[in-house]
C-alpha cells in the first residue's frame, strides 16, 4: 500500500511566521500584500488551512515553497523541465524561441547525458 503524501500545514504556518517577524513586518501587511484575507491569516493561527489560492499567495510572497512541506521526500527535478520552465519564463524570448531553444536543449541533453545503468 502506497503512503499517501501529505502537507505538514504547522510546519509551513510555522516557516511563514518567521518570515513576517524577520521581515519586521505585520500580518495586516501581508494581507495587504499578499489579498490574503486578515481573517483567513487568523484562521491559520488557530490550525485551520487556507484554500489553495491563499496557501498560493502565502508562498509566492514569503518565497517558500510548499512542496518542502509534504511529509514524503521529494523527488529530484527533471533537468529538461526545470529549463523548460526558465526558458519560458524569460521575457526575452517568445513563444516560439523559448520552443525551439527547449528543442535543441533535449536534443542534446539526451544526446549526452548517461544512461541509467551508467550511474
Amino acid at each position: 500500500m502506497t503512503r499517501r503524501a501529505r502537507f505538514d500545514f504547522p510546519s509551513f504556518y510555522a516557516a511563514l511566521s518567521a518570515t513576517v517577524k524577520a521581515r519586521d513586518t505585520t500580518w495586516k501587511a501581508v494581507s495587504e500584500q499578499t489579498g490574503v484575507s486578515q481573517t483567513t491569516l487568523s484562521r491559520m493561527s488557530n490550525g485551520r488551512q487556507p484554500d489553495a489560492a491563499s496557501l498560493t499567495a502565502l508562498a509566492a510572497w514569503s518565497g517558500l515553497d510548499p512542496v518542502d512541506f509534504m511529509s514524503t521526500p521529494r523527488r529530484a527535478r527533471e533537468p529538461i523541465a526545470m529549463v523548460s520552465k526558465l526558458l519560458r519564463e524569460d521575457p526575452n524570448l517568445d513563444r516560439a524561441g523559448a520552443d525551439a531553444l527547449e528543442t535543441i536543449i533535449t536534443a542534446a541533453y539526451d544526446r549526452f547525458k548517461r544512461q541509467t545503468d551508467d550511474r
